[in-house]
């Protein structure tokens, strides 16, 4: 099953994840960041944890890669998938909670390519 081979589970998350890793650490810092996403008890969002996360599966070497983080490429991928087709029809995309869920995720949907 392709969703189990890590070449395309690695190409999956390379094209779902379109910032850099400098970009999003970047952008984590920002108070736009941190205001957006579902919050267990007020802590963190789910969303900017995975930031970190995703700031630290792009410094990892391929050959470094273990089940976990795998797996966790493929849960980036899908959620960038399904949230790319909530896009907002009656907002400003650029400075929307959409676009800035997503951004904590990896992905700036107004970066095209």
């Amino acid at each position: 099953m392709a969703e189990e081979d890590p070449d395309a589970i690695r190409r999956e998350f390379g094209d779902a994840v379109n910032m850099t890793a400098g970009e999003l650490e970047q952008w984590l810092d920002t108070d736009e960041s941190k205001a957006v996403g579902q919050k267990d008890g007020g802590g963190e969002s789910t969303g900017h944890a995975s930031g970190r996360r995703i700031v630290e599966l792009l410094r990892t070497k391929k050959d470094d890669l273990t089940d976990d983080d795998l797996a966790h490429m493929r849960k980036v991928h899908g959620y960038v998938q399904r949230h790319i087709a909530q896009e907002p029809e009656h907002e400003d995309v650029e400075s929307s909670r959409w676009r800035h869920s997503l951004m904590n995720w990896g992905h700036d949907p107004l970066t095209r390519g």
